[in-house]
């Protein structure tokens, strides 16, 4: 009986190994590069507008070589769903985007939701719908849409002047692209530019491609670095 005492005693004094670390923690994803800086691997296009240069990722037309129609450059590492994507972009005329849980078509178009900017800041920070619906969210709006389409609008929190002066014409900006459920959540430098919840039926995207675009019209350039991703 003495040594199951000091058997006991010893269990009983010895302390508990318990890992206390948050689950979430556990399982998130840590945000990864989707471009190596140096190559187009991973990323689908027509070779004749994409290239890579100083660390970008560039897309450019010209007068001698126009673009005709909207196209792409894809990531083709599959779908994604519930995200979030950092990137900088710096524009040269005209107007680009990056499309989110977008469906792939032929000769490189894309279509679906995207997050807008352009280099007269006329459309930079709105949520579009290319190919689709057009503009669903208005610059430093919230728009929810029900199921039916209807639109609920309310004002952002920040004011557009604010916004626009935040914004750097012909520099580097900074870009924060969240999905999570029917949310999407536009920021650059920092302000929420858009905010949309969309439930509309046979229209909202709950999961789909990566893509950048270079826009159709008069000659262009767009450039894009330090793209990360994070599944949600």
């Amino acid at each position: 009986m003495k040594n199951l005492t000091v058997i006991l005693v010893a269990i009983i004094s010895t302390p508990l190994m318990i890992n206390l670390s948050p689950v979430a923690a556990q399982d998130a994803e840590p945000a990864h590069s989707i471009f190596d800086g140096k190559t187009l691997n991973g990323w689908v296009g027509d070779p004749k507008f994409w290239r890579v240069e100083d660390g970008a990722i560039v897309g450019q037309s010209t007068a001698e070589n126009p673009v005709k129609a909207n196209t792409f450059l894809t990531w083709d590492a599959g779908d994604v769903q519930d995200f979030e994507m950092r990137f900088k972009f710096r524009m040269d005329g005209g107007n680009s985007g990056v499309q989110i849980r977008s469906q792939p078509k032929d000769d490189f178009r894309v279509v679906g939701y995207q997050a807008d900017f352009d280099a007269k800041n006329a459309y930079t920070g709105i949520f579009y719908d290319e190919g689709g619906r057009g503009i669903l969210v208005p610059r430093c709006k919230q728009v929810t849409i029900d199921a039916e389409g209807n639109k609920t609008v309310k004002d952002g929190k920040v004011d557009e002047a604010t916004y626009l002066n935040g914004i750097k014409e012909g520099d580097w900006n900074e870009v924060v692209i969240t999905a999570v459920g029917p949310k999407l959540t536009h920021s650059i430098n920092g302000n929420v530019s858009a905010v949309l919840i969309d439930h509309q039926k046979d229209a909202a995207e709950a999961i789909g491609i990566l893509a950048l675009q270079l826009h159709a019209g008069p000659p262009m350039k767009v450039e894009f670095k330090d793209l990360f991703l994070q599944m949600k």
